[in-house]
């Protein structure tokens, strides 16, 4: 080993050790954390958040305001013992502070529905209420590309064979099950009615009516009328497009931007026109129903828009594009239709069923928020009763053989005929006789006599038996143009929302959807909720049970599979359960993207009265009390639910499915007897008018930080 050497020695032997104190880089020295006392408040503050912090700032600045004004009315009136200088307030920020933005008459309410819009002021009464349509021209009408509604071979020789003998064999059961029903009720059932009813309306001839001698001739639109006919981009909205002649020069095509309650995929070939169609539509009826004809009035508006319950977050963050962009308002928030309905009913906790045109939400509401396991979307509604009520009348011989719902006076008449006729009380079902109006444009009008009976209310029926509705495209196009939303730091997870509630109407249809979804376990329907059973001492004990909490859980023992596929099997007539998870598919192995194309390939539609049983026993989560306080605040809403005696009907059937809890059901419409189509609307001008509200979003918040404002500014978990 070598010893140390000494400094004189390498000095001697040239080996010195020469230092001239140049450092080796300019790079400043950084100091090392020291791992042990490890810290940082980086984004854990509110202060270092946009969003937040232009709210404390605005709520600062009215204070100072308020204070500055109240100064200097104290010394106005003299009370003030010293008279402070205050400087003068800017005009700008007098009206700012003036109206706050808090003005009704000031805010725009928009409820976009499959078949319906509802905008108005925030300050009006009721909304302006008007077909969810655009016509533009186009080489072909609607009925002369798409097959006749409802569908059926017009070549076959028999009725059944027309209509399908599936089809024919469920009509025939729910008309036999139907006088069952009836005279379990000690109601009169004449054994011929049915008879009578085909052979009248086989037999009779529909009377032409001249012209001068119809007292509601209908006004068809005139096409040139548009304000320029030679532009593509000109078009009809709302009432004027659906009164657009089938036969018009040039042709017409409605376009339905909203379908099923989901942007309309199917019918578009690109996503920048479906979306166009959707900005056109609120442009147009801003302009026509509201009277704000200038572009330039409408950034001093504010904006309330109504989104459903289990929203698209494309959809969302489209629709805050186009008002930012588009039409520049002043703010915009969003709310959701469950939500909105409480607000405008007045109920701090309600289970909301809103029946719409083309979807069924089902939603439990609790001080204000919903519930999110809770939510349920089905895809049925009142226009599935239009067609399935024309299509019983056609089985039975209907006068009117050639109606088409693709053409749109028949589809106008087929919607007068089930408002008209359609009810859900047994004491009405009889053979009866009423008459219709068929207007054509350019044709001379029929009238026409025919006969009903136990169609009027089957059709309606079909809310608690959907099989009998044509669900075959209700799924078609689904994700054609527009992809499902992405967790922004894993591309390959989806992060839509979600809910237990519907995740288990999904297993009541397809088992092995909950084997696949990767330990997210749902509070899933119990077979005690689908059938009638005795009575118990502690009847939805089975909530508190692990392995139906909502959370996936450990295990220290190998287990079988939860038995939670079990309830929906229990509801398919004893079907044998489902084979454990990993039996045939490594659900492990599975990506959240292909778990997430395989629920959005699954159907939700399920009786209305499970659907409802299965929402509020996913928000009570166990507890009793809460359980019972949703069963007896049901509250049905939407335009499809105001067929007459439809709550009674509801609460009937929800009875008869546990008549154990029959004391605490209680299903209601919506408080003061408003019409049930506008209550959402009217909960939203009436969020619109709340003084302290966090959730206005501002063109400088989006041009910062985008759509992932949202994150900071919705009253829910975005």
């Amino acid at each position: 080993m070598v010893g140390k050497v000494s400094e004189r020695v390498l000095l001697r032997e040239g080996l010195e050790r020469t230092d001239n104190g140049m450092k080796q880089t300019n790079w400043p020295d950084v100091t090392p954390i020291n791992q042990k006392n490890y810290y940082t408040d980086y984004m854990k503050r509110d202060d270092q958040v946009l969003a937040l912090r232009l709210q404390a700032e605005a709520t600062r600045d009215r204070l100072v305001q308020s204070a500055k004004d109240r100064d200097r009315a104290l010394a106005r009136n003299g009370h003030a013992e010293v008279p402070l200088p205050v400087a003068d307030i800017q005009p700008e920020e007098a009206a700012a502070s003036s109206n706050d933005g808090t003005d009704p008459s000031k805010v725009i309410v928009i409820h976009p529905g499959s078949q319906n819009l509802r905008i108005g002021f925030a300050s009006d009464a009721l909304p302006k209420t008007i077909p969810m349509t655009v016509a533009t021209q186009f080489p072909q009408t609607e009925s002369e590309i798409h097959e006749a509604l409802p569908r059926r071979q017009f070549e076959a020789k028999t009725t059944d064979q027309q209509y399908g003998e599936e089809w024919s064999k469920k009509y025939q059961k729910m008309c036999n099950d139907l006088k069952v029903d009836m005279r379990a009720n000690k109601r009169k059932v004449l054994p011929n009615s049915k008879e009578l009813v085909v052979n009248y309306n086989r037999r009779t001839e529909p009377e032409k009516i001249p012209k001068h001698n119809d007292p509601q001739e209908i006004d068809w639109t005139d096409v040139n009328s548009l304000e320029d006919p030679q532009s593509v981009a000109s078009c009809f909205i709302g009432n004027a497009a659906q009164r657009v002649p089938d036969d018009s020069s040039p042709k017409f095509k409605l376009w339905w931007p909203i379908q099923y309650g989901a942007l309309n995929e199917d019918d578009y070939a690109t996503a920048e026109h479906l979306y166009d169609d959707f900005e056109t539509l609120l442009d147009k009826a801003i302009r026509q129903e509201l009277g704000l004809t200038s572009t330039s009035t409408w950034r001093n508006y504010s904006c309330v828009f109504v989104i459903p319950d289990l929203y698209d977050k494309k959809y969302v963050e489209q629709v805050l594009k186009s008002c930012m962009t588009w039409f520049e308002f002043s703010r915009i928030c969003f709310i959701q239709e469950s939500m909105a309905a409480t607000f405008g009913a007045g109920y701090t906790q309600a289970c909301v069923v809103d029946v719409g045109a083309q979807k069924t939400s089902i939603a439990c509401v609790e001080d204000g928020l919903c519930i999110d396991d809770s939510r349920i979307n089905l895809k049925y509604g009142g226009y599935d009763v239009t067609d399935t009520f024309i299509k019983m009348m056609l089985y039975d011989n209907f006068p009117y053989q050639e109606m088409n719902l693709r053409r749109r006076y028949d589809f106008l008449l087929a919607e007068e005929l089930k408002i008209k006729h359609c009810t859900m009380s047994q004491a009405d079902i009889s053979v009866q006789l009423y008459q219709f109006h068929l207007r054509a444009p350019n044709q001379p009008t029929y009238k026409y006599q025919f006969k009903t009976y136990d169609e009027v209310i089957l059709a309606p029926m079909g809310f608690y038996d959907p099989s009998i509705f044509d669900n075959s495209t209700k799924l078609r196009g689904r994700r054609k143009l527009i992809d499902r939303s992405y967790n922004a730091y894993d591309a390959d997870v989806p992060d839509d929302p979600t809910s237990a509630a519907q995740l288990a109407i999904l297993a009541l249809i397809k088992p092995s959807i909950v084997s696949n979804a990767n330990g997210f376990q749902p509070n899933l329907l119990d077979p005690n909720l689908a059938t009638p059973m005795k009575e118990k001492s502690q009847p939805f004990n089975f909530l508190s049970r692990g392995d139906l909490n909502g959370t996936p859980a450990g295990s220290n023992a190998a287990s079988p599979a939860p038995e939670a596929p079990n309830g929906p099997n229990a509801l398919r007539n004893g079907a044998s359960p489902a084979p454990p998870a990993g039996m045939f598919v490594d659900s492990a192995a599975r990506s959240a993207r292909s778990l997430a194309a395989e629920r959005d390939a699954v159907l939700p539609v399920a009786p209305l009265d499970i659907a409802i049983f299965t929402s509020i026993q996913n928000a009570a989560r166990g507890d009793d009390k809460r359980l019972r306080d949703f069963l007896g605040s049901i509250m049905v809403v939407g335009g499809g639910s105001k067929t007459p005696l439809f709550t009674q009907t509801l609460e009937e059937k929800l009875r008869i499915r546990r008549p154990d809890l029959s004391d605490r059901i209680l299903v209601s419409r919506s408080a003061r007897d408003m019409d049930e189509q506008v209550v959402s609307w009217k909960g939203a001008s009436v969020f619109a008018k709340l003084p302290a509200n966090d959730s206005w979003i501002t063109p400088f918040e989006f041009e910062r930080l985008g759509a992932r404002v949202l994150h900071h500014k919705v009253l829910w978990a975005w």
